[in-house]
């Protein structure tokens, strides 16, 4: 009889070690997958497109909640963990849940669930959510383009919508974002790179998605989730490091393993953060990366009107995931307020409504900024309205995307975005296309 199986995830990594390790697989029966971090992901089904023969009637996907009941009533045998971002003692509780209810408990390997692609591939990755893959990525793609090689960017799964419609997505013009009716999530990550002229692929089947998006690439960039490992083999793996959160790439899963991957490791934030936080990420990059190249980057912050700053009472709108399981307080927003010499950062939890007020409670740290939540319609309505009843001169929007085009707003606002510079010897180009010059 095949082992019947749990799937942990949060609508990204779980949908793609079904794919790569469960589907089609006679050894076990995936009787549901739960849903965790991301809101309104759960009480959906995957769909019997998606799923595979042995599963016609789809997969129910369940809240994480539900985790220890689900193993009774179904009498589960195996329970696959399959989100990031998680500390490495939590997911031992995880793992205590499942085996005090009979079950055993997985880590797939990270390397397990790699496809091999005919094309080089460069991957970004991180050791926590937030600490700079985006712009991270802009760079490698501009490096790249510079070298004369056309690059296509594959990225992290996010499908939080139609699962049936999302298994391979496209993104080359604005107007793909509605077609695949994208969150703001989705198009914070998708947006930025297509106004670069680059073209983006995203969805739920990653072995379709690498075949069509290698036959527009010379070579491919993966642009991480979170703190997760690749879903293709990397011949170069850049990861990210965070000093204001020092220590934590290794407290982290599966940021720990990406630590231990890296072909390039680049410490970021280096001009806001202490020397002796910097020192500590170096020495345990040293430690348990001893092969990889260490490269200084800072996030300089680009302002449209800076001026425009100066003595206001001003709204901070910051990155939603960044500040949410990523853990960190702040972002590009604050620092512009604090350096463009704003007289005031407003706090928005008083005027905050429905699912934006939840968050707060949900993640107390959070503070006096304002997370650009947008995962639901509903959501990004009372985003929309917890803005305009907040009472301030100016908002700053501190997201990857510029989000009054998709907001309606009755107040002057300010974009606020991080860029990617070197700080120092050695660059990330000379050291990448080192490590590339063979391959290309």
């Amino acid at each position: 009889m095949p082992e019947k199986v749990i799937i942990m995830g949060a609508a990204g990594r779980d949908f793609h070690n079904f794919n790569v390790y469960f589907k089609d697989n006679h050894r076990y029966n995936v009787i549901a997958f739960t849903a965790a971090q991301i809101p309104d992901i759960e009480s959906r089904l995957y769909p019997p497109e998606l799923a595979g023969t042995f599963y016609p009637g789809g997969i129910p996907i369940y809240p994480e909640e539900r985790l220890a009941d689900l193993i009774r009533k179904h009498k589960i045998d195996l329970v696959a963990f399959s989100y990031s971002d998680v500390p490495h003692i939590e997911v031992m509780h995880k793992a205590s849940i499942a085996m005090a209810e009979g079950a055993d408990f997985i880590l797939i390997g990270a390397t397990y669930t790699m496809l091999k692609s005919s094309k080089t591939v460069i991957a970004v990755c991180a050791v926590r959510t937030g600490c700079g893959k985006s712009q991270t990525t802009r760079k490698v793609c501009e490096i790249i383009r510079k070298a004369g090689k056309n690059v296509v960017v594959i990225r992290h799964p996010m499908p939080y919508g139609d699962l049936s419609s999302q298994a391979v997505q496209r993104f080359s013009t604005p107007e793909d974002f509605n077609i695949h009716q994208c969150t703001i999530e989705e198009r914070e990550e998708y947006e930025p790179l297509v106004e670069q002229n680059i073209v983006v692929y995203a969805g739920i089947d990653y072995g379709r998605i690498l075949k069509a998006a290698e036959k527009e690439a010379d070579i491919l960039i993966w642009d991480g989730g979170n703190n997760d490992t690749p879903f293709y083999y990397p011949d170069v793996h850049i990861v990210m490091f965070d000093p204001h959160r020092a220590g934590h790439e290794l407290l982290y899963y599966p940021g720990e393993t990406n630590l231990r991957m890296t072909d390039i490791a680049v410490i970021n934030k280096v001009d806001t953060a202490a020397s002796e936080k910097i020192e500590l990420v170096r020495n345990n990059i040293e430690k348990y990366a001893p092969k990889a190249d260490i490269v200084l980057a800072e996030s300089p912050v680009v302002v449209s009107q800076p001026e425009q700053i100066r003595g206001k009472r001003v709204l901070v709108v910051e990155d939603g995931p960044t500040l949410t399981h990523g853990e960190m307080s702040f972002g590009a927003g604050t620092v512009a307020a604090k350096v463009f010499e704003a007289s005031e950062i407003i706090d928005p939890r008083l005027f905050s409504v429905g699912t934006i007020k939840e968050t707060y409670r949900r993640y107390p740290h959070i503070g006096s900024v304002l997370p650009a939540m947008g995962y639901s319609k509903n959501q990004i309505h009372d985003l929309e309205t917890t803005i305009n009843n907040t009472v301030c001169d100016l908002v700053l929007f501190a997201t990857p995307i510029h989000l009054p085009r998709i907001l309606s707003i009755n107040k002057p606002t300010i974009r606020v975005r991080y860029d990617y510079k070197d700080h120092g010897m050695p660059v990330l180009e000379k050291i990448l296309l080192n490590r590339i010059r063979n391959l290309i």
